[in-house]
């Protein structure tokens, strides 16, 4: 017919085989749906986890990644070992007679405790009497330097002026920049420096913050945040040293962003930058190294970060907290460097704290980035609460603007040449301690410094039989306050401008703590020879003092559980009253 044409038989065979092979019935179109959903989610579950299980063994390797299984098999089936009946029962009573030893030495018996507001109140007369008696409570003196980091100044001058600009700005907040524009101002003024002292490009840009902690968690978000936004990163990872710092393991729980640890090995204590780069996948957000490290005091070999960061197009945060205003200037003073600043491309942000060794009052730190714009994923924004539209840098909404206004003080009083004759003066105490370590008879043959630091903090450990936590009570009970370290056992100290001033008494105190505990293994030995056994490690393996009882127990158990219900409770003696 016109306008018409014949369908090849072949065709239309085939058309009347579909149309014959169609399921009529909707509850098979269904079933058929629900199959090739579910087929589609497994195998989408199967991609997921098959990637991880190819990552993890790209990152640890094969008997990396079966010791991994192994180690959290034996946490977790020590974990429900614990909370057996009779062994839940025996481990709290443990627990609760260490809180009462902390309480009875934290919380003093005897002392009047106020609960309550009073009726009316005090005058100034008596308030001045309680503070007075409160400031004089008895305490290890770091005024005479007999504690490791913690206060990092004390100078009385300094005190005074940093009082003086505190009250001049008691009731300031910096959420008002146009009621306090002169804390604004300020703010501003030292983030501005503490970019210069760590050679910032143009367009650089920093924030304030509370601590070095925030200052941390602050990177961390900038960098999630980035990631989420340019890459679509929803299961963010973080490769750190094992010896960075430990907010960095609060800001991966906080964030939920998976953490990978790299290790640190001897002799240099530097973190492992092939492992770092074998750990590196789609989801990597930051790579970090600190300059220095908390423990060791040793800085992380920054320029090999660096160029694995721009290889890899991942941000690389260098965490300065603890070296603030000594590394920047060890060139200067003649010390021995290494590079790990912005004049490194890789490095796109940095943590430093004004309040360590910037002699800044407690609660003042400042992170700083590459770009403004990196420094703008860590802002808060709300432009729809009723309140009206709502903006914060950090994670803080009202601050302390006298803190601020001491930083500045600090900062403007000490200056360039201040805080180069502090790097000469503390660096080069902690080199003449190090020095008279490696070479006194005794303390050379019993103690071994770990790494080769560059700043201010010294860590050493143990040679022989002699246990590093009996030293570090023996210290103790000489009036000294030094920081105990784990993974390998070890002490640290942390000079200050009061440490560096005394020094040679506490090498003094070394050197008679490990005579008396060389003396104590010697009759140990002697008394199991006369008993006809072998002392082995029994130095190592006992544990007599408070540190040594401590930290040889979470040093042996596979769960830290017993570790961290202790801590939890020493947290809640610190707020009772």
């Amino acid at each position: 017919m016109p306008g018409t044409s014949r369908m090849p038989v072949s065709l239309r065979q085939s058309i009347d085989s579909v149309k014959r092979s169609r399921p009529r019935n909707p509850i098979q179109v269904l079933n058929l749906n629900v199959d090739l959903i579910r087929n589609i989610v497994f195998f989408l579950f199967l991609l997921r986890w098959t990637r991880r299980a190819l990552w993890k063994l790209k990152g640890r390797g094969l008997f990396g990644t079966l010791f991994e299984l192994f180690t959290d098999a034996r946490r977790i089936l020590y974990g429900y070992f614990l909370r057996l009946p009779g062994v839940r029962t025996k481990v709290r009573a443990q627990i609760d007679d260490a809180l009462t030893k902390m309480q009875a030495k934290m919380i003093p018996a005897g002392q009047t405790r106020y609960l309550s507001l009073p009726k009316e109140g005090w005058t100034e007369e008596a308030v001045r009497k309680e503070l007075e008696a409160l400031a004089t409570m008895d305490h290890t003196r770091w005024e005479d330097g007999y504690v490791s980091g913690a206060v990092y100044s004390g100078e009385d001058e300094l005190l005074k002026l940093q009082t003086e600009a505190y009250g001049k700005f008691t009731v300031a907040n910096p959420i008002h920049p146009d009621v306090f524009p002169g804390v604004r101002k300020m703010e501003a003024e030292v983030v501005a420096m503490v970019l210069s002292i760590f050679n910032a490009p143009p367009g650089a840009a920093g924030v304030s913050t509370s601590g070095g902690t925030e200052s941390i968690l602050m990177a961390i978000l900038s960098a999630r945040q980035k990631a989420y936004h340019e890459r679509g990163v929803t299961e963010p990872e973080m490769i750190i040293p094992e010896t960075a710092h430990t907010a960095f393991r609060k800001a991966a729980e906080y964030f939920k962003i998976k953490l990978h640890l790299v290790a640190c090995p001897a002799p240099t204590y530097q973190v492992d930058t092939k492992r770092v780069a074998r750990l590196i996948n789609r989801n990597t957000i930051m790579l970090v190294g600190s300059a220095p490290n908390f423990p060791h005091g040793i800085i992380d070999d920054i320029s090999a970060l660096s160029k694995l960061a721009l290889r890899k197009k991942i941000p690389l945060h260098v965490d300065c907290c603890l070296g603030s205003f000594l590394v920047p200037f060890l060139d200067k003073a003649g010390f021995d460097s290494q590079p790990f600043d912005f004049r490194l491309k890789g490095v796109t942000s940095i943590s430093c704290d004004t309040h360590k060794y910037g002699f800044a009052p407690k609660g003042n730190s400042t992170v700083l980035y590459r770009t403004a714009e990196l420094r703008s994923y860590q802002y808060f924004v709300d432009p729809s609460w009723s309140g009206g539209v709502y903006a914060s840098p950090g994670i803080a909404g009202s601050r302390p603007g006298a803190l601020i206004a001491a930083c500045w003080a600090s900062l403007m009083s000490v200056g360039e040449e201040g805080y180069l004759k502090s790097c000469t003066q503390i660096v080069g105490a902690t080199k003449k301690l190090a020095d008279h370590i490696r070479s006194h008879p005794t303390l050379q043959q019993e103690l071994e410094i770990l790494g080769n630091p560059l700043v201010s903090v010294l860590a050493f450990q143990a040679r022989g039989d002699l246990n590093i936590y009996d030293i570090a009570d023996g210290m103790s009970s000489r009036g000294w306050h030094l920081n105990a370290l784990q993974n390998p056992p070890a002490i640290h100290v942390a000079v200050t401008a009061p440490v560096a001033k005394n020094w040679e008494r506490l090498a003094q105190d070394l050197e008679g703590v490990v005579e008396e505990e060389r003396e104590k293994e010697r009759v140990r030995q002697v008394e199991a020879l006369k008993m006809g056994t072998s002392t082995g490690k029994t130095g190592k393996q006992k544990a007599a003092g408070d540190t040594a009882a401590l930290y040889g127990v979470a040093g042996s158990l596979p769960n830290k559980s017993v570790v961290v219900d202790l801590a939890r409770g020493f947290l809640d003696l610190l707020y009772k009253a």
